[in-house]
């Protein structure tokens, strides 16, 4: 299994925002596939379910997720999963080991707004950098060694204008949307085929 989370926050007033790039991507995906979407109240996520067969070998499971619980608690529904499913390593058959590579397993999609708009980034084993989505998965799977997607949002213009805090929650206009439409194919192929 492999599951693949889109960062974002789930209210209709945030949808088409900066911040929601990672619902935005996973949303185009599963539309791609003709995938729908499932509240799953004990994971707090929207989640679907990908079947995937990969060079001829037998089909193997994608999960998207979109977790309801707020960007800055974005950790809450990823451990839940991960605890749901077992594949969380246990120490003493207790506790999440820390600093555990979980890199073939967990990718986050995720806005960023050191990259221009129409560029992104895969890396693995890096901080948050200041994303407080990524620092909520960080501290509650105990580690930083997973797969992220970081999707550029940055427009010099406007950012320079205000906070980074407002400028995610701004929504994209026409054009950038297009822009950002016009880069999901790559991202998807990206982030599927890893």
């Amino acid at each position: 299994m492999k599951i693949i989370v889109g960062l974002g926050n789930p209210d209709e007033k945030y949808k088409n925002t900066r911040h929601n790039t990672g619902f935005m991507v996973v949303d185009f995906l599963a539309e791609q596939k003709g995938l729908t979407w499932q509240l799953n109240k004990k994971f707090n996520a929207e989640i679907t379910r990908l079947r995937q067969g990969f060079g001829g070998q037998a089909s193997s499971q994608i999960l998207l997720v979109k977790p309801k619980t707020y960007m800055n608690n974005s950790g809450q529904a990823v451990r839940a999963i991960l605890d749901y499913y077992k594949l969380l390593p246990k120490k003493l058959g207790l506790f999440a080991q820390k600093n555990i590579d979980l890199s073939k397993l967990l990718t986050v999609i995720h806005d960023d707004v050191d990259f221009d708009l129409g560029v992104f980034k895969t890396q693995k084993n890096r901080s948050a950098g200041g994303h407080n989505g990524i620092k909520s998965i960080i501290t509650h799977l105990k580690t930083q060694n997973f797969t992220r997607i970081r999707v550029g949002v940055a427009n010099p213009l406007l950012r320079e204008k205000i906070s980074p805090e407002k400028f995610v929650l701004e929504k994209f206009s026409t054009e950038e949307k297009k822009k950002l439409e016009k880069l999901m194919p790559e991202i998807i192929e990206n982030t599927v085929k890893k």
